[in-house]
């Protein structure tokens, strides 16, 4: 038998949502690593040379100076502070074109998202137990079994590319300086190309990995789904009562409507439903006024009070009450039974006008055992 806490059902809307509300999404941190590293590699690439040919141009004036230079310090000073603006301004462009690079990969990866609430003090993150299974958690073991093998491939493709360029490497002496340089530069951008296409790799395989982990963990129990849909849609059993309540209201507001009813019919005492038809205007007969107890009671009194015909149809009343509602045509299993009762008033009605003799007494109308509530529980209890 399958445990109603096994979360084996994927997670729900509503949950998903209510997750992000709280902060939380997947995110791949590799796609971070490959945007700071990828950018910051082609910042220096593209604006290495540009910031060397500035600090050069500001290291020869520091290094000019003659006597009477040295003799203001005041002017020492403001070269001093040219020169670290050279500085400060390179990696203060640098720092911002990463931070921009990183918040983008970020919002590639998990989207937006506006909450306070994963900065808000909660004392069950100190929980030493919990922050324990937060780090056994099959997550954390998938990203650290992730980074070793990370690790261990960045390190083979260092290795294989140092290897294959250490006999470039030793020619450097015999070359210039400017050559050597240069040589040595093309050594090192192709390292780390190829260290990029390592991480872009894992990038891309670590995006959806993130994404089937953060569903994982946010699969559902059966009783979880359940309670969500009781607290998203009401319990069935406040629903019940909440319509119970309202049809009760509507038929004592129904009462109001019996001086246009053609006839009543009733249970006696316990029930009665009063009922109009004109074929004019309507497809079928409707039920314009019902009520239990008290409320029949009214109705009954309310009929009498306006010469409307009541009669006793036990059957009928109790199917009318059970199945039908108020200023709505009666239901189509209903028709023959309550046409029969209908054309009893017509010749009720012919009769007090002198036109045709009394119809005598009601022949009962045939209604569905199964319409009927008080067969049904009647079978019920049977054994």
């Amino acid at each position: 038998m399958e445990s109603s806490q096994d979360k084996s059902l994927p997670a729900t809307g509503r949950k998903l949502q209510k997750t992000r509300d709280d902060g939380q999404t997947s995110r791949s941190r590799d796609l971070g690593h490959l945007a700071v590293l990828g950018v910051g590699s082609l910042l220096v690439m593209m604006g290495g040379p540009t910031l060397m040919h500035h600090l050069r141009i500001a290291i020869s004036k520091q290094l000019s100076f003659d006597a009477s230079t040295v003799l203001v310090p005041q002017l020492m000073v403001e070269r001093l502070l040219e020169m670290a603006m050279v500085g400060v301004m390179g990696c203060v462009i640098f720092a911002t074109v990463i931070n921009v690079a990183s918040i983008i990969a970020t919002l590639a990866s998990g989207g937006w998202i506006y909450s306070f609430k994963p900065i808000m003090p909660k004392f069950s993150r100190i929980n030493p137990i919990a922050g324990l299974g937060n780090v056994f958690s099959k997550q954390q073991m998938v990203t650290a079994l992730k980074n070793v093998v990370l690790t261990l491939i960045l390190a083979t493709v260092g290795w294989f590319h140092i290897k294959t360029g250490i006999v470039d490497l030793s020619s450097l002496p015999a070359l210039g300086g400017a050559a050597a340089l240069a040589k040595v530069g093309d050594w090192i951008v192709s390292g780390m190309i190829m260290l990029l296409v390592v991480v872009f790799v894992v990038a891309v395989i670590d995006v959806p990995l993130q994404k089937v982990l953060f569903l994982q963990r946010l699969k559902m129990s059966h009783q979880e789904v359940k309670q969500e849909h009781k607290e998203s849609e009401g319990s069935p059993e406040l629903k019940g009562k909440i319509r119970q309540k309202q049809r009760e209201i509507a038929q004592r507001a129904s009462v109001s409507a019996v001086p246009r009813a053609d006839f009543v019919v009733t249970n006696p005492t316990h029930y009665s439903v009063a009922l109009c038809y004109d074929e004019k205007t309507m497809s079928a007969p409707q039920v314009i006024a019902m009520g239990a107890d008290l409320v029949a009671l009214k109705i009954r009194e309310v009929a009498k009070a306006h010469d409307i015909p009541v009669l006793e149809s036990p059957m009928l009343a109790r199917a009318l009450y059970a199945h039908a509602e108020i200023d709505q045509s009666i239901p189509s299993t209903l028709y023959t039974a309550v046409a029969q009762v209908l054309a009893y008033v017509y010749r009720l009605q012919a009769a007090m006008r002198g036109e045709a003799p009394a119809p005598g007494e009601l022949t009962q109308p045939h209604v569905p055992p199964e319409l009927d509530p008080h067969t049904k529980r009647a079978a019920a209890a049977k054994p």
